[in-house]
């Protein structure tokens, strides 16, 4: 081999020495520059501003994997313009189902290209190459890197796009570990998170504050613009909005929501991620939502017991990736929420009906007070649950001193207390108990009936006590006066029957008088005849009697003075 040859080789095994030296350069670099962040936005900003420079390339972007939408997703960029990123299209379908398939494609002269569906965008921006590698983790795809040049003499040689595949995968690696360690730092926050909010939502049963605090912190906790809750209404079974934090008027009264695909596959209990809500069809109102600053969001259901119940939406100002912690952390928030409103739902009810039944135990307390007679009711031990007014007047007690006393306090005479019978015999009682006064005798009625239980045992007793001593009183002169009627009657009778020899008689004794007027006797039958006309006047006012009145008589004895209904 001549000198000239020579030469010529060793300079070119120089230049691949050169080369070798300077990729294991930028490898190393690359490796030192992903090390030292943990957090994988930060890898992939420190990536494309730096490894332009390296690799002599004019810019750098890097777009991520989106599960849900099986599409890339900008994550970082650096040297273009905020119009080129945002291209309808990223590349050809072939081009990105290489790159899907783990294969470096290079492009050139995008400049001349007019087929390619982002050469107007190209041409614009100046770029006339690209060269796309699949970020690779674990043999999988979860990203594409593309280097873009404004210089038609740049080309990458095989060597140049094999050492950027190596380069690529290093920059995987290093945002797969940012990912797992920003993942496992947000799994730490968000349990921190979730203990704060699960205190804070049992503090409190108010529905309102609930819904509140759960929309704040979920802003807060997952640091986006705002957070809605909307809720099923259990009647009408619509969607209503229930709480939001972060968000306009404006953009809160868009209009119904319901109809949305986002919401529906929400519904169906399919948390939905979004990178670009503007643009994604799963989401109406485009407009609203730029007019917002909304540019991701993340939909969950809420949950109770497996039921959902509404649907909660973080919404971000900035384009964003939820990860699968993130999505788990807001679907946690979403369970913990719905049972907390739950809790708060059921709390309301019995609030409610507390309210309810306070206002009928009011009304009934007032209907029992209004009672004139005394009103007692014991429980199972024998004891004052109940008393009314009348009752604690009669016994000049307030209901304090009353409450909790047993029956034997307050009915000492047990042959009296129809409260023991009833509990013994389980058959209501009835008893009359008289009780001495100053001013004569009171007579009181006491009647006890039970209450059963679904079980048959008696659970309650109430005791009523009527004063009875004025119909008492009017029953014994009902009596007496039954009794002089029919006094009455027989005297009545008893005249009707003596008038006809009385007639007779006072007949026979006038005409005797006027045979001997001349005679000794005359005077005698006159005497006869005055005091049968005297009994004749007697059982005529006797027959025509309709009443009497007592009138007193000598010492205390009275005598009954009869009155017709001729006078």
């Amino acid at each position: 081999m001549g000198t000239g040859a020579k030469t010529k080789q060793n300079r070119d095994m120089s230049c691949q020495v050169a080369r070798s030296d300077r990729f294991l350069d930028i490898l190393q670099q690359t490796i030192a520059m992903t090390s030292s962040v943990l957090d994988h936005q930060e890898v992939m900003e420190t990536v494309v501003h730096e490894l332009p420079g390296l690799l002599n390339a004019d810019a750098c972007t890097i777009r991520l994997l989106d599960e849900s939408t099986r599409s890339f997703v900008l994550g970082a960029a650096h040297g273009v313009s905020l119009e080129y990123l945002t291209r309808e299209s990223i590349d050809t379908e072939q081009t990105m189902q290489m790159v899907q398939a783990g294969y470096p494609v290079y492009t050139d002269h995008i400049d001349e290209d007019q087929l390619l569906p982002f050469h107007d965008a190209a041409k614009r921006e100046g770029i006339k190459a690209v060269l796309s590698l699949p970020i690779l983790f674990q043999d999988q795809v979860i990203g594409i890197m593309r280097l873009l040049t404004k210089s038609a003499a740049r080309l990458f040689t095989p060597e140049e796009i094999s050492r950027a595949m190596a380069l690529a995968m290093q920059v995987g690696i290093a945002i797969a570990h940012g990912r797992m360690f920003k993942e496992q730092q947000t799994q730490l926050n968000f349990l921190r998170e979730l203990q704060v909010f699960s205190r804070l939502v049992n503090s409190s049963l108010d529905l309102d504050e609930t819904l509140a605090a759960m929309a704040r912190r979920a802003v807060e906790s997952l640091q986006v613009k705002g957070c809605t809750l909307r809720l099923v209404d259990p009647t009408t079974n619509r969607l209503y909005l229930a709480a939001s934090h972060g968000l306009s008027e404006s953009y809160l009264h868009r209009g119904e929501v319901a109809s949305e695909r986002g919401i529906q596959l929400v519904l169906a209990g399919e948390p939905v991620a979004i990178y670009d809500a503007v643009h994604d069809e799963r989401v109406d109102y485009a407009e609203q939502m730029q007019a917002e600053g909304i540019v991701s969001l993340l939909a969950v259901p809420l949950r109770v017991q497996g039921e959902i119940i509404g649907v909660m939406r973080v919404l971000s100002s900035t384009p964003r990736i939820f990860t699968d912690a993130e999505i788990r952390f807001a679907s946690t928030l979403a369970e913990v929420g719905g049972t907390a409103i739950h809790n708060a739902r059921n709390y309301q009810k019995i609030s409610n009906l507390l309210i309810r039944i306070e206002g009928h135990e009011t009304f009934l307390a007032n209907i029992i007070d209004s009672l004139q007679h005394q009103l007692i009711v014991f429980n199972q031990d024998r004891r004052v649950v109940l008393a009314n007014r009348q009752f604690l007047a009669a016994i000049n007690r307030v209901e304090d001193e009353v409450i909790g006393l047993h029956y034997s306090e307050l009915c000492r005479d047990e042959d009296a207390c129809p409260v023991n019978l009833v509990f013994d015999g389980l058959t209501p009682q009835i008893m009359t108990e008289e009780q001495p006064g100053t001013s004569g005798s009171s007579w009181f009625e006491r009647s006890a009936s039970p209450i059963v239980g679904d079980n048959g045992e008696i659970e309650y007793v109430i005791e009523i006590i009527r004063n009875i001593t004025i119909e008492r009183r009017l029953s014994e002169v009902e009596v007496e006066q039954g009794r002089l009627s029919g006094i009455v009657e027989l005297a009545g009778t008893v005249a009707h029957e003596i008038n006809s020899p009385l007639f007779a008689a006072l007949g026979t004794a006038e005409l005797l008088a006027e045979d001997e007027e001349s005679s000794g006797i005359a005077e005698e039958l006159q005497v006869v005849i005055r005091n049968l006309r005297r009994i004749s006047e007697l059982t005529k006012k006797m027959t025509t009697m309709t009443g009497f009145e007592r009138k007193q008589y000598v010492g205390e004895s009275t005598v009954l003075s009869l009155e017709d209904d001729t006078q």
